[in-house]
């Protein structure tokens, strides 16, 4: 290329650049209207450009001593930038925890044998309400029924013997002990033949619920087979698990309030029932335990729930999202105090589509400016827009 035309593409890049600088820096018209730029040059630039160095060179000559500014001048001698304000609210966080949590009953046990055999009898059906110490089944039992009645045998024998050699003077001594220890001998087998033939019916422990019976009568079972599940549903145990920053906010008997999708839109209340000791550290949660009544008995262990706890929460000062600006050294906002702009250093807290919540030397009702933001200057005069301007209402 040659080098007119390197010349030529360089001058045209160079307007350009300029161009767009006087467009979009505030107070470019000022600064290349001190530089002895023609006022028809900056107007063809853009008006707003010639009003900029106008407004600077009228504020010049209002300083030396000349005519003030007219209609829309602030206090200040320069021209009020015309902003929109939404006032700071009050926004509140940590008041909330919501969490997925499996229930499980409050006592459950899985019936087995206490002996092996073959099922002879089965007392107890799916969904049946059974009470602590109910028989739900039995086991055969004739070869614990001999071994009993052959311990009564041997017991009313060794008794008999032992009376018969305390009556005799003629007997030593050592006889007579070795008759009674043979009868409390006696004694011992039949009380534990009499637990074997007890072992052949299966008890339930505690109250509840029977669930589905897998066994049948003539299964040989052992001590490791299941015979039934009861379960204790008068109240459910909810495990779920929440954010590390709530571990100092949560505590026993702290309400609880729960919703199941099999029971949509009824809510069931409850309690912390137990806190786990340690915050897990892959994922940074604390495991909860709640305890949620079912008195109508119309809840199952299993059952997903969404859980939820109300707190006291942190209070901080909430603005509009297009408020928060940022620079080299953070983000900030412009709170306007008596017509003028501030910046305000904030510290976001949380953001929110429609609010953002900010740690800041901010009071409830402050303004701050949501539009406008580009001529916004630190100690500005800024014009809300919808109120009158104080200019004119003091000319007036």
């Amino acid at each position: 290329m040659r080098l007119w035309k390197q010349l030529l593409l360089s001058l045209v890049v160079i307007a350009v650049a300029l161009c767009l600088w006087a467009l979009l820096v505030p107070g470019a018209g000022e600064t290349l209207a001190k530089m002895g730029v023609p006022q028809p040059i900056l107007a063809a630039l853009s008006p707003q450009v010639a009003d900029g160095a106008s407004e600077g060179a009228g504020a010049g000559r209002g300083q030396g001593g000349g005519q003030g500014g007219g209609q829309g001048r602030g206090p200040g001698g320069g021209r009020a930038t015309t902003v929109v304000t939404e006032d700071v609210a009050t926004g509140t966080v940590n008041d909330r925890l919501s969490a997925i949590g499996s229930g499980v009953a409050i006592q459950s046990v899985v019936v087995m044998p206490q002996a092996a055999g073959t099922i002879e009898e089965i007392l107890v059906e799916a969904g049946e309400k059974v009470a602590k110490g109910d028989v739900l089944a039995r086991l055969d039992d004739d070869e614990q029924v001999i071994a009993r009645d052959r311990a009564q045998v041997a017991l009313r024998s060794a008794t008999e013997r032992s009376e018969s050699l305390s009556n005799l003077r003629s007997v030593s001594r050592l006889d007579v002990l070795d008759a009674q220890i043979a009868e409390e001998t006696a004694k011992l087998e039949l009380a534990a033949a009499e637990l074997n033939l007890k072992r052949r019916e299966i008890l339930s422990p505690i109250d509840g619920v029977a669930g589905i019976v897998p066994v049948n009568v003539g299964d040989n079972v052992t001590t490791q087979t299941a015979i039934v599940t009861i379960d204790d549903r008068s109240s459910l145990l909810v495990d779920f698990w929440a954010p590390e920053r709530f571990a100092t906010a949560v505590s026993v008997d702290h309400p609880v309030e729960a919703t199941s999708i099999a029971r949509p839109g009824q809510v069931f209340t409850g309690v912390v029932h137990a806190i786990d000791n340690r915050v897990d550290p892959a994922s940074r949660t604390l495991r909860i335990r709640a305890r949620i009544d079912n008195p109508d008995d119309v809840l199952r262990a299993g059952m997903a729930f969404d859980v939820g706890m109300r707190f006291a929460g942190d209070t901080y000062p909430a603005v509009d999202p297009l408020a928060v600006q940022w620079d080299a050294e953070g983000s900030y906002v412009w709170r306007v105090v008596d017509g003028k702009s501030f910046k305000t250093r904030v510290r976001i807290i949380q953001r929110n589509p429609d609010v953002v919540l900010v740690d800041a030397n901010l009071s409830t009702g402050d303004p701050v400016v949501i539009e406008g933001l580009q001529r916004v200057r630190e100690g500005g005069n800024v014009q809300i827009a919808g109120q009158p301007d104080k200019a004119e209402v003091a000319s007036q």
